[in-house]
């Protein structure tokens, strides 16, 4: 969210959809190259000179506070987590929730599926990350038999080592690039 807060008139007011154009243009890739969400940004105060001010130089104000600023918030990394349910016949039930444990899933629960005797079904919120092939470990560990159906369901912070490792991937290519 973008909040113009001038008072006096120390921009002229056809210059402030423009931060607010460069704020808006930094968060949708932000410092690691991932849109920001959940931030409010206040534009407090600035300054204007007749000859060298334009649109363009304050939508790149903008976004070089955003830059200098950024960091100052302490920021933290979000991924995005899905609802999983996987029906599986009951004799795989705990292979299945090992599986979803190795793949930092929080197991919400399981039950008998309704009109299916012998089969359960499994409901977790797993990382997005982690389910890039999950179907296949899923068919072998089941013999085949076990499916999925997910849903995105909410974001998390992300910490540890998957954050330190996304942090160092993202500022590595940034120096190469330079």
């Amino acid at each position: 969210m973008y909040e113009d807060r001038i008072v006096g008139g120390a921009i002229p007011r056809n210059f402030i959809p423009a931060v607010g154009d460069g704020v808006r243009d930094y968060l949708k890739r932000g410092p690691l190259g991932f849109p920001v969400v959940d931030v409010h940004v206040a534009l407090t105060d600035g300054q204007f000179h007749s000859v060298d001010s334009s649109d363009q130089a304050f939508k790149t104000a903008g976004a070089m506070a955003m830059r200098e600023g950024m960091p100052k918030c302490d920021p933290v990394l979000l991924e995005p987590i899905c609802k999983v349910e996987i029906s599986v016949t009951t004799e795989f039930t705990s292979k299945v929730q090992r599986l979803l444990s190795i793949r930092r899933g929080q197991i919400l629960g399981f039950d008998a599926k309704p009109d299916w005797p012998g089969w359960d079904r499994v409901s977790a919120n797993l990382p997005q990350a982690e389910m890039h092939d999950l179907i296949v470990e899923l068919r072998s560990a089941t013999m085949g038999t076990g499916t999925f159906a997910w849903t995105f369901d909410h974001l998390a912070e992300l910490t540890g080592k998957s954050a330190d490792k996304i942090v160092a991937r993202v500022t590595g290519e940034a120096k190469a690039a330079s």
